[in-house]
């Protein structure tokens, strides 16, 4: 499309909005009215050729054939598209015939949109167009924004027409009247300052994601082909998708038929969406309106081909009931397998954090995938995602699982890396995945990652953030590094793309957990006691109402419920309902205060004495529970041992149990943990003076670390090489031991440039004072 014309086109449908609606609506409600009715006008405009056929055959089927119900399959025969319209009125013909009376033309406008089809009467409520026609009508403004939209000046028809003067006005195709929508939409957003993940896919970047997907397939195409997108918006990326197959002087020439599917979530842009499939000849039942992760609308449909630019850094806490049952994963999409250190399948957690659902949406496309038992060539999918998609989430987390499972049934191809300021209303760094589930024999086992960062040329305007674009030749040269599964250096200038072939593993990662021995001193003394009379969730609150209430916490605390919640409301202390009932309960503080007693006992029993060796203290406390028959539960009997215990670096160890490791009991062990035995000290057991008994120690918490190795390597190795040396004492907890995937960019792409010489910054120096040196010499006078 011309850009002069397509700059005129948007100018004069924005200049609507000032002209007619200033002093009708506020600013950030002009896209209410302009978009519905941009999207009327070019429907309206498709059908006016036909508007006598279409009557026609009304009137055959209601006075000749006299039928009980309308035959829509007729009447689109008549008007030559999906749709139709059976009322007398054209937007041409309502202005044309309009008088003062906004009344009467309210009422024509009314009866002209009752005689659409159902499927635009759906998309004239969701664009609340009714509505809006009634309020422009009951302020005056309604005929004044039909004379602008039925202007002879300009042409929203895919029709050459003359304009008053006799110019000729070029018409206006199907893919014109996308980019004219979506630079309205873009304005409008813009003015109204939509969030940074509300933004529309610039036509050079679908336009790379439709190379990257069908190129590689071009002469095996299938006679039917299916195109998807869960987040589809305007529908930008499956009308260019069919575009670019079906060019018949383009690259691919496919000569099968092609069928479009999407899903969106918000109304309006479900709307032009629905309307450009209608236009456009493409079945408008395939998009569906609602949310994509809270509904599989398309539950057992398979798909050759998907495209999208899901939303990023978005919630989807409002749709987690949905996926999730607790901790429990409900939708099937989200369910997956992956193996454990040693190669077992475990049910694994596919869900991002609540704050992000981006990679939801490629589930969702990896969950659409064609087995290829059920098409030979599987299924081809781009994705566009930012930086957390990468990286964000750590091993056994819900995007590093994603990632996982996408690498390791090897169907990540490559991740194309765009220029930031590419998208109009973001300027992070964005990517591009590329997935297939039949990846060529030379793909195999291997990711190709792509830094395009650096390729791409200024644009002479601002379109928002958007501040640069990429050129054909450079889409053609990243193309061609993607096909030929280049390795590319980047220029010296640091001007054009690198480009790097790794093998799955290489990013992942085991995440080993280290241990170190816990060392404790213990004492009671009647300090560290005293404190048993509070729970450790609850000491803040537990401890202001006894200092308040003294005894009375034990004997009246139902007359002080007031004072205590007021207490806590004005503290904030934001405690749950389940917290504030055991503050409130006489059972918790009762409970306390016989731990307290307890411990007041043993006090008198075991002494005030300091144990530099825990293990012989709490002995002498099972002792002394067993010599006065205290019955405590284990969770008791820790509650008071660790009231009285601190970490103490020259303590004794802390002795966890003793176990008896000989004949198969050893095998098991050795096979599980792949070491010999005399190796078993670095996994946590240490023999014993006595034959085949090992101990095993409480590791301590504080002192845990974990360490994160390549797949490739050896964990006992690097243990030796990385650990050891440094903490003698520490262990590998290897049941502990997850998997992670993460990929960067910086650390494949970085390259170093070293420090200016000391010369140069010197000589720079001195030549910035000599210069100011003038000038202030100049200013002086």
């Amino acid at each position: 499309m011309n850009p002069a014309i397509h700059n005129k086109l948007v100018s004069f449908i924005w200049s609507i909005a000032d002209d007619c609606l200033r002093d009708v609506y506020v600013r950030g409600k002009y896209r209410d009215v302009i978009l519905p009715m941009v999207v009327l006008r070019r429907l309206d405009a498709l059908l006016e050729p036909t508007k006598e056929q279409v009557l026609e055959e009304l009137n055959f089927q209601k006075n000749e054939a006299k039928f009980a119900e309308l035959n829509e399959a007729g009447l689109k025969a008549a008007s030559g598209y999906v749709f139709y319209n059976t009322s007398i009125w054209t937007l041409q013909r309502l202005y044309g015939s309009a008088t003062n009376s906004q009344q009467l033309l309210l009422t024509h406008f009314e009866d002209y949109l009752n005689g659409f089809s159902t499927n635009v009467k759906e998309i004239i409520e969701k664009f609340k167009l009714r509505s809006q026609i009634r309020h422009m009508a009951s302020k005056d403004v309604l005929l004044a924004v039909l004379e602008k939209f039925t202007s002879p000046r300009i042409n929203l028809t895919p029709f050459e027409k003359i304009d008053p003067e006799g110019r000729k006005l070029p018409p206006l195709s199907n893919l014109g009247m996308g980019y004219v929508f979506e630079e309205l939409i873009r304005k409008f957003n813009e003015e109204n300052n939509e969030e940074a993940g509300e933004h529309f896919t610039p036509r050079e970047v679908i336009d790379l994601m439709t190379h990257l997907v069908f190129e590689p397939v071009k002469g095996k195409l299938p006679p039917v082909m299916t195109i998807y997108d869960p987040a589809c918006g305007t529908g930008g990326m499956l009308t260019e998708s069919q575009n670019f197959i079906k060019d018949e002087e383009g690259i691919i020439r496919a000569t099968g038929d092609v069928y479009l599917f999407g899903k969106e979530i918000n109304d309006e842009t479900y709307a032009i969406c629905k309307s450009d499939m209608m236009i456009k000849g493409n079945n408008p039942e395939n998009i569906r309106v609602g949310s994509t992760l809270s509904t599989d609308e398309f539950a057992g449909r398979n798909f050759n081909f998907m495209l999208s630019n899901p939303p990023y850094g978005k919630s989807w806490s409002s749709e987690q009931k949905y996926i999730k049952d607790g901790k429990d994963i409900i939708d099937p999409r989200f369910k997956i397998k992956l193996g454990n250190y040693w190669g077992e399948d475990e049910d694994a957690d596919a869900i991002p954090r609540s704050s992000d659902g981006q990679l939801l949406f490629l589930m969702e496309m990896v969950n659409k995938m064609k087995p290829l038992s059920q098409s030979p060539e599987g299924s081809r999918v781009a994705s566009v995602h930012n930086g957390s998609s990468l990286f964000t989430g750590d091993a056994g987390g819900g995007e590093s699982n994603i990632r996982r499972y996408i690498i390791e049934n090897d169907w990540l191809e490559a991740i194309i890396q765009l220029p930031n300021n590419l998208f109009y209303n973001t300027g992070i760094t964005t990517y591009i995945w590329v997935l297939s589930n039949n990846k060529a024999s030379g793909r195999i086992g291997k990711v190709q990652l792509i830094d395009a960062g650096q390729l791409y040329r200024k644009l002479r305007k601002n379109l928002g953030n958007k501040n640069c674009e990429f050129a054909p030749e450079h889409i053609r040269e990243i193309v061609d590094a993607y096909l030929n599964m280049q390795s590319v250096e980047r220029k010296d200038n640091d001007e054009g793309i690198a480009s790097q072939i790794f093998d799955n593993t290489d990013f992942g990662y085991y995440k080993v957990t280290v241990e170190r021995p816990k060392r404790l001193n213990a004492q009671f003394t009647a300090e560290r006691i005293a404190e048993l009379r509070f729970d450790k969730g609850l000491r803040e609150p537990m401890r202001w109402v006894y200092e308040e209430f003294g005894e009375e916490a034990y004997t009246s605390l139902p007359r002080h419920e007031k004072a205590i919640t007021d207490w806590c409301d004005r503290e904030d202390l934001n405690l749950t309902s389940k917290q504030l009932k055991a503050l409130l309960s006489p059972a918790t503080w009762q409970k306390q205060l016989n731990l307290l007693k307890t411990a007041g006992q043993l006090m008198e029993s075991v002494g005030d004495a300091i144990f530099n060796n825990f293990n012989i203290f709490r002995e002498k406390v099972e002792a002394n529970l067993k010599a006065k028959k205290i019955k405590l539960s284990a969770t008791e009997r820790n509650i008071i041992l660790n009231a009285v215990s601190w970490y103490d670096t020259n303590a004794e160890k802390v002795i966890k149990s003793r176990v008896k490791l000989s004949g198969d009991k050893l095998k098991e062990l050795l096979k599980h943990l792949s070491c010999t035995e005399s190796q078993l000290p670095d996994y946590g057991y240490f023999e014993t003076e006595k034959r085949g008994e090992y101990i095993q120690y409480e590791p301590e918490s504080d002192l845990r670390d974990t360490e994160n190795v390549p797949l490739k390597a050896s964990v006992y190795d690097y243990f030796l090489r990385e650990v050891k040396p440094h903490v003698s004492e520490a262990w590998i907890n290897l049941d502990a031991t997850k998997i992670g995937y993460e990929i960067s960019f910086n650390k494949y792409f970085y390259r170093h440039k070293p420090l200016r010489s000391i010369e140069e910054v010197t000589a720079d120096i001195l030549q910035l004072e000599a210069e100011s040196d003038g000038l202030i010499k100049e200013i002086l006078g």
